[in-house]
Formats: C-alpha cells, sequence, structure tokens
C-alpha cells in the first residue's frame, strides 16, 4: 500500500437502518484501533514458566476516534442525537487502498472546542457493538 492522504479515511453511517451510508463529518484527524484481549492460561507447568494464552479466545473489540467539523446542521444533530439515546448504529470505516470495515457502533464520546476567531470543532469516540465485517477495496 502506497502513502495515503489522511483525509481520504472517511466515516459514514447508516442513518436509515436501510444499508444506505451517509459521510456525516468532515473529520481532520482519526484513528481506527482493532484489539483482542487475551485470555491468560498460564499455570505452575508452564514451561520455562512463560506465559501461555488460549488461541481464539478472548474479546475482539474495535475503536475509532476522530476530530473534526461536522458538515452541516443535519450531521450535528443527528451524532448528537445518537449520543444521548446511546444509539447503535451501523457505520462504516472507509480505508483507502485498503478497504471498509462495517459494523455496529456506539457513540462513547462527543466534545465540542473552539475559540472565538476559529471554527466549532468537535471530538467523537465509537466503541464497536457486535461483530465486524471487513471488505477488501
Amino acid at each position: 500500500m502506497t502513502a495515503q492522504r489522511g483525509k481520504d479515511l472517511l466515516l459514514k453511517v447508516d442513518t436509515n437502518g436501510l444499508g444506505s451510508f451517509t459521510s456525516v463529518a468532515g473529520l481532520r484527524a482519526r484513528t481506527l484501533a482493532f484489539n483482542a484481549r487475551t485470555i491468560d492460561i498460564t499455570h505452575a507447568e508452564s514451561t520455562g514458566e512463560w506465559r501461555e494464552l488460549l488461541g481464539s479466545a478472548g474479546v475482539k473489540s474495535a475503536s475509532l476516534s476522530g476530530t473534526g467539523l461536522f458538515k452541516d446542521e443535519v450531521s450535528d444533530a443527528t451524532i448528537r442525537a445518537y449520543f444521548f439515546d446511546s444509539t447503535i448504529r451501523h457505520w462504516q470505516i472507509v480505508i483507502p487502498d485498503f478497504g471498509t470495515v462495517e459494523g455496529a457502533f456506539q457513540i462513547t464520546s462527543l466534545e465540542y472546542a473552539g475559540t472565538h476567531d476559529d471554527e466549532l470543532r468537535f471530538d467523537l469516540a465509537l466503541e464497536s457493538a457486535g461483530a465486524l465485517t471487513f471488505t477488501g477495496a
């Protein structure tokens, strides 16, 4: 994969539950992290006292954080409502020349910030709320 522009990573949400995804914000910085919690099965007879892990077990999760600008009042109101109602929606994270991650996420953090001589910005955090799929580009 060659170098890509950070702005090309897109965040989209299925606002009507019918599989039609819409970009909701102009994110200027974003991070997508995948996690897999391990299950330690080390015991008194573990070889050389090295830790042992149980394969194909544990909890997988993904988190996405971003900062940027809402594209319009409608997307701002939609995201705000999802946060205050603890709504779980299907989201897409489009990674250019790599693929698309899709699945249920919940907004876990929503912050607004700005200065008197600059635009209003927001910080957003999403946590996975179910199985995710990946489709290669």
